[in-house]
């Protein structure tokens, strides 16, 4: 299948065609020197402080697990576990509600009627449901886009938050076209976690909702008397928003102090962020089945490409199964994960291990004393798979 403007993009945007497959993919890793030198502008402090407001609000845990850093011969390893946060079981709450609080606070200050409005998203799952979530409790109304290969449970999930939901046949891609156009409206208003041009900005404060992951990380590892941070943050990835909000914390610091190395994770089915790493350029791809149903998109997101390219150490792309047998090493250690959050331990596997290993240390700056910390983006109930999609 190949991807086409019409029939997938939401993007109106120059991007480059490629046609994917798991069998045509290129070596699924790829690494840019320096990346660690370059810097950009931090993320509003007023962000934390707004999360630290919102009813049952609290850091979600940073798990030390001895086992992985003994199998993968590093120093120690850290998993962040985002199985619960704010009653959700994914991270995508964070940049939701900051995103909609930015969206109501300016409809308020320009005089806008008080009537509700409907949000409108397009989503793999986890975005999806936060947005219909903070729309429910907000008393604003929710029009949620599904693509195919999402769970019916995970769709059952978000019904069960009040919203609209309205399944598409096609890729996410087309999930997101559709959203838009039905967000045209003056009592709607698109709260979609992936940009293209000119349509920037509310994508811009989901990012900036995502740094308080970031910032809980900075505190719990100076509680574990971790000095100078991690040495290693893996991030799966979807459009690339987590990524930028990652990349933008760990590239904000000033000049002279130690940055971590960022190594970037995506499905074999949907390597968009790898694939353009590859090109120096974005480009879109056609995605296939994925367990991995959250990070199954097609096209980097157009503000997170730029901090992608210039501030991701390296970028790898793992298979369902690898994905699955994390989830499965992780549930193991008492980590529930789901398929999306558990590709961060499948791809350092990938990386650290096999053919071509001891290169891909060196290109991450990894050695036996190295602190890696995992972002675990989900819970085994954020996206529930089948067995023959853990196979794949």
């Amino acid at each position: 299948m190949r991807w086409t403007d019409r029939r997938g993009a939401p993007h109106p945007g120059r991007v480059s065609e490629i046609a994917s497959s798991p069998r045509t993919l290129p070596l699924p890793w790829t690494a840019r020197p320096g990346a660690r030198a370059w810097r950009c502008g931090p993320a509003p402090a007023e962000v934390r402080n707004f999360h630290a407001t919102l009813p049952g609000y609290a850091s979600t845990p940073l798990s030390e697990l001895p086992v992985l850093a003994r199998e993968l011969g590093v120093g120690r390893v850290f998993v962040k576990d985002e199985s619960c946060r704010l009653g959700l079981p994914a991270f995508k709450a964070l940049g939701a509600s900051w995103a909609v609080h930015r969206v109501l606070a300016e409809r308020a200050a320009s005089g806008a009627r008080p009537s509700p409005l409907t949000l409108v998203t397009a989503t793999d799952g986890n975005h999806g449901r936060a947005v219909a979530h903070v729309a429910r409790l907000l008393g604003q109304h929710a029009h949620v886009f599904v693509p195919r290969g999402v769970h019916p449970r995970a769709v059952a999930a978000i019904v069960a938050e009040r919203a609209r939901v309205t399944e598409v046949a096609g890729p996410y891609d087309e999930a997101v076209r559709l959203a838009a156009e039905a967000a045209a409206s003056a009592d709607a208003v698109l709260v979609q976690d992936t940009a293209w041009p000119g349509y920037e900005r509310i994508p811009g404060w989901i990012v900036e909702g995502y740094s308080t992951l970031c910032a809980e990380v900075d505190e719990q590892l100076a509680a574990e008397r971790v000095a100078g941070g991690p040495g290693l943050v893996v991030v799966p990835v979807g459009v690339g928003s987590l990524a930028q909000a990652v990349v933008t914390h760990y590239r904000s610091g000033p000049a002279g102090r130690r940055a971590p190395a960022l190594l970037s994770v995506e499905p074999r089915s949907a390597a968009c962020v790898l694939e353009s790493l590859r090109r120096g350029a974005p480009v879109s791809v056609a995605t296939g089945h994925t367990s991995m149903a959250g990070l199954n998109c097609g096209t980097p997101s157009s503000i997170a490409w730029p901090y992608l390219r210039h501030g991701l150490d390296a970028a790898v792309a793992v298979p369902d199964s690898e994905a699955a047998r994390a989830a499965a090493s992780l549930a193991g250690l008492g980590v529930s994960s789901g398929p999306c959050g558990a590709a961060a331990l499948a791809g350092l596997r990938a990386a650290l291990t096999g053919t071509g290993a001891e290169e891909r240390r060196a290109a991450l700056g990894i050695d036996p004393s190295s602190v890696v910390v995992l972002l675990s983006t989900e819970g085994a109930a954020a996206n529930p798979h089948s067995a023959e999609g853990a196979r794949g």
